[in-house]
């Protein structure tokens, strides 16, 4: 078993997206998501939903990094994106891809009507 290197969790209110992306529009968006992200979400028939736990995935990663939003931490350089089975998966691009791209990276994504959750565990490859 690959030893953890670090565990993180977030739950945010969609309703709060709702009214930051009412409020701000594209602009809100291209500060915190991908263009692939924002093309997944705005597909949905509830694209706030899907905003908030690509946000709850990112502040989770951040969390388990241990850095938070400082350092190396950006926004758009950790992407989710979904496997062909609709699995949740975190891509790292740039600073984080080369701090953190050696670690296994395990996400889970949950919601409910009002909130969305993520986890995230960072894990050590077995060599």
């Amino acid at each position: 078993m690959s030893p953890v290197f670090g565990i993180g969790i977030d739950i945010e209110e969609i309703q709060r997206f709702e009214d930051l992306t009412g409020q701000w529009g594209r602009r809100f968006e291209q500060r915190l998501f991908t263009e692939n992200e924002i093309e997944y979400c705005r597909q949905k028939a509830r694209p706030s939903q899907h905003f908030a736990a690509r946000f709850a995935a990112k502040e989770a990663f951040a969390k388990a990094i241990g850095t938070g939003w400082t350092g190396a931490f950006r926004w758009k350089d950790v992407e989710v994106r979904n496997d062909a089975n609709g699995r949740p998966l975190l891509i790292l691009h740039d600073t984080l891809r080369s701090r953190f791209g050696h670690l296994d990276i395990h996400v889970s994504l949950s919601h409910s009507n009002a909130y969305v959750t993520a986890m995230v565990v960072l894990a050590d490859r077995d060599e």
